[in-house]
Order: C-alpha cells, then sequence, then structure tokens
C-alpha cells in the first residue's frame, strides 16, 4: 500500500515526507529530538514522488524556525565523500533549497554552507542559483575565483563555460562578474559563444521543411522512433499533418491509422482525432483493447482521445466507462473533465476502482478526483478523504482537498485546518479561503501567513479576500 521509501502516514515521519499540515503541528507537539530527527530525515532523503513540481522546502524550511533546528546533518550530507560519485541533482537539491529560504529568514549559517558548497560541490549551480536570490554582491563576488576555476582555460573547458552562462536559471552572478575587469574579457566571450550556439541550432532545424507531403511527414515520425527509440515524433508530426493535409489527404490518414508503423499510426490518430474525423473513435478502441499492441502506441491512442472536446467522444466515453482496462481509465477521465451530471456515478465507480486496484498514488486519480469536485458528487467524499490522508503526492493530495471543499460539509472545520500548514501554496490558498475561524488555530496562523514575506502573493491574496480590508480582523 505505501511505497516502500514513504512511511505510513499515521507516524510523524510519514506526515512530514508527505507535506501534510498535520505534519508541523505534530512535529511542534513531539519531543524535539524526535522531530529534528524526522525533519532530517525528510530533508537529506527526498521523499518526493517528482521532485521537479512538487514544493517541500519552504515547508521544511519554516519548520526548522520553528524548532530552532541545527543544520549540522544538512553540512554533513552536503559534504559527504558521496557529493563526488552521486553527482544527480536530486541528492542535494532539496537540502540547498531549504538552506535558501534559511537565509532568506536571516539564517547566516544557512548563507555560508551555501557558499562553501558552491565553492566545492558537484550541483554548485543550484547553490549559486539560492545565493543569486539571497547573497548580497560581496558575497557573489567571493565566490567567482572558485566556480570559474571549474573551466580550464582550453577549448574544451571555455565550451564548458559558455554551456554554463547560456543555460544559468539565475543570472545574476555571471552578470556581477562580467563587470569585474579581471573576468570581464573570458565572461564576455563566454556569453557571446552561447548566443551563437543558440543560433546555429535554429539554422539546423531536424524537423520537417516547407512542402513535404503527408507520406513524407509520416515517414519522418516513424524515423524518429527507429533510429532513437526513446524520441516519439508522433506529436509533432500532428501539428505538422495539420498544416500540410487536406481533404484528399484522408485515405492515405486513415490507412497509416489502421495499420502503420506504431509511430507513424500515432501521428495519423492524433490528427484524425484532432480533426474529428468520424471514424477515428473506432481506430482509437481497435489500438487500446488489441492485446498485441506495443504500450506507446496504445498510449498515444489513449492520449488522442482524451483531447477529443466533441459530443461524440463524450457520448462514446460513457460506453467505454465500465469497461475496468486503460480504455475505461480514459473514457472515465474525459467523462470527469467534460461530463455532466448524468455521468456522475460512473466518475465515482472509476474513482473507487482505481484507488482499490492501484492504491492512493495511482497516475489516473488526478482527473477522477477533480471530476468528483466538479460535479459535485458527495458520496465521494469517504474516498477522497483517503486519497487525501494516504497519497505520497502533494499535488495529489492539494487535488482531493479542492474535490472535499466542494463535496464534505466538514471540509472547513476539518481537513482545511490542517491545509493552512501544507506545503503546496496552492492547498493553503485554498484552506486560506475555507478554513473556519472558530479555531485559535486557524485565526494565528492567517496572520503568520499575511505577514510572512516568503509567503506566496497567491496566499496572502486569498488572507486578504477572506478578512476584507480590515487588517486587524486578521
Amino acid at each position: 500500500m505505501f511505497d516502500p521509501d514513504i512511511a505510513p502516514s499515521g507516524t510523524l515521519l510519514g506526515l512530514l515526507q508527505r507535506g501534510r499540515g498535520d505534519g508541523t503541528l505534530h512535529a511542534l507537539a513531539a519531543p524535539r529530538a524526535e522531530a529534528l530527527a524526522a525533519l532530517n530525515d525528510s530533508v537529506l532523503r527526498d521523499p518526493r514522488r517528482d521532485w521537479q513540481v512538487e514544493n517541500r522546502s519552504l515547508y521544511y524550511a519554516r519548520l526548522y524556525m520553528q524548532l530552532d533546528g541545527g543544520l549540522e546533518e544538512i553540512e554533513r550530507h552536503l559534504f559527504h565523500p558521496d557529493d563526488l560519485i552521486d553527482t544527480a541533482e536530486e541528492r542535494t537539491g532539496l537540502a540547498l533549497a531549504v538552506l535558501g529560504h534559511l537565509a532568506s529568514y536571516g539564517r547566516d549559517a544557512a548563507r555560508l554552507l551555501l557558499r562553501s558548497y558552491a565553492a566545492v560541490g558537484s550541483n554548485w549551480r543550484w547553490a549559486l542559483d539560492e545565493l543569486a536570490l539571497r547573497d548580497d554582491d560581496a558575497g557573489l563576488m567571493g565566490l567567482a575565483p572558485a566556480v570559474l576555476a571549474r573551466f580550464p582555460e582550453t577549448e574544451e573547458g571555455e565550451a564548458a563555460l559558455a554551456t554554463a552562462v547560456r543555460d544559468a536559471f539565475e543570472p545574476r552572478p555571471w552578470r556581477l562578474w562580467a563587470e569585474d575587469a579581471r573576468y570581464a574579457g573570458r565572461l564576455a566571450a563566454a556569453g557571446e559563444q552561447g548566443s551563437f550556439d543558440r543560433w546555429q541550432r535554429q539554422l539546423r532545424p531536424r524537423g520537417p521543411r516547407p512542402g513535404w507531403s503527408v507520406t513524407e511527414v509520416l515517414e519522418w515520425a516513424q524515423q524518429g522512433l527507429d533510429l532513437h527509440p526513446e524520441e516519439h515524433r508522433h506529436a509533432a508530426a500532428a501539428r505538422c499533418l495539420a498544416a500540410v493535409a487536406g481533404p484528399e489527404d484522408r485515405p492515405e490518414l486513415l490507412r497509416a491509422a489502421r495499420g502503420g508503423p506504431d509511430a507513424a499510426r500515432a501521428a495519423a490518430l492524433h490528427h484524425l482525432a484532432e480533426r474529428g474525423d468520424p471514424d477515428v473513435l473506432g481506430l482509437i478502441e481497435d489500438v487500446a483493447v488489441d492485446p498485441l499492441t506495443a504500450e506507446p502506441l496504445t498510449a498515444a491512442a489513449l492520449a488522442s482521445f482524451e483531447r477529443m472536446r466533441s459530443v461524440q467522444a463524450v457520448d462514446r466515453a460513457r460506453v467505454w466507462a465500465r469497461r475496468e482496462d486503460q480504455l475505461g481509465a480514459s473514457a472515465a477521465a474525459m467523462l470527469a473533465r467534460r461530463g455532466g451530471q448524468r455521468d456522475a456515478a460512473l466518475v465515482l465507480a472509476a474513482l473507487r476502482r482505481t484507488v482499490r486496484a492501484e492504491g492512493p498514488d495511482a497516475g489516473g486519480l488526478w482527473e477522477l478526483v477533480d471530476g468528483a469536485g466538479r460535479l459535485g458528487v458527495g458520496c465521494a467524499a469517504p474516498v477522497l478523504r483517503h486519497v487525501y490522508r494516504e497519497t505520497s503526492s502533494s499535488h495529489l493530495r492539494g487535488r482531493a482537498a479542492g474535490a472535499l471543499a466542494a463535496t464534505d460539509p466538514g471540509f472547513a472545520a476539518g481537513f482545511a485546518v490542517e491545509c493552512l500548514w501544507d506545503c503546496e501554496e496552492t492547498t493553503r490558498e485554498l484552506a486560506a479561503r475555507h478554513a473556519a475561524t472558530g479555531d485559535a488555530r486557524v485565526v494565528e496562523q492567517l496572520r503568520r501567513l499575511a505577514a510572512d514575506p516568503a509567503e506566496e502573493a497567491e496566499v496572502q491574496t486569498a488572507v486578504r479576500s477572506r478578512f476584507g480590508p480590515d487588517a486587524s480582523a486578521v
């Protein structure tokens, strides 16, 4: 039921790993040593299902501040010998982001750790980006020798420097260093090389050329799959077909969609679905129910169906939604997005079936959870509460909270309260609009959110809209 790297949701560690508001509340009530141990474990072993989109850093930084936690464990993690071997951003990214927030809260030790790591660590770019937002000019200038020394003054080194300057997420340090006479010439040359590289890429497009026929576009799509199995060109090819295909090309596109090579078939299905071709629903069904169809082609066919917006597609979804396979799941997702009240029972059945079969982290839950809220399916509240508690995805938990706000009369006095401490800004915003103020903790937390300079503007706007222009009410 649980991901092996995620503790059960009823434990302090499990709550903190999930970024739930109850994690903060339980940590503040627990013995300090126990709370800090769970917090350090969460920061040093990134628990996020998708580290690139899920938020945890501000959530953990706030808890470090509230617990007055030291940074010794983070320091040992950053400067461990493993840093020389495991250079993936996932190993240190969360810890560096937490340090960035702590630096913005005035923790000088966090800023010094970031400077030290930017000078010698493998994930120095991330540390430099954090400092670019929080450090002063003098601190950044002090890093120039160490950072530039990473790039030897050879042809390969200068090329790597040009790439680093071109791809910098936060350009402030590089611009600051370029104003110093000691580094200006080298960085100016690196900037020019980066601009030249971008210009060269624009002059060497690998895609279709003007004047290509439908046949040539389909062949180009298949070549991408044949030469590079991980390169799926069917979506790009479908966009090209929109420009070159005319009514006279329909027979060729139908032939490709029925029995062409996989990538060409996927491109043709995508194009026909976007045009609402009367035969495309049957072709999609043929692909989806055939057990011999390769998984990428099945996924592409179902994605083409899910993008359709026609009445015919919704009607067909009502037929398919009772199936317990991928086609049924896609149909239920379409009804969740575009169906009406008559489809509430089908959406609820698919939601229950998915949770029962695949657990609270199933990929298909996102649309179904949203659909239960959009359609106001009141009897979905129990399963939505289960998803909220158990999922390890903070984004999915936020979607479940939104659905509960629309379906569960007890949400305002229940989950909405803990959501004020949630790791996701959209969930905190939802809570700021719904949490019942009869709980003294709610008013106190709303005051904190309104006064915290690190809080997102959308959350603070929600606080102000809740209490109106009278700031003293907060």
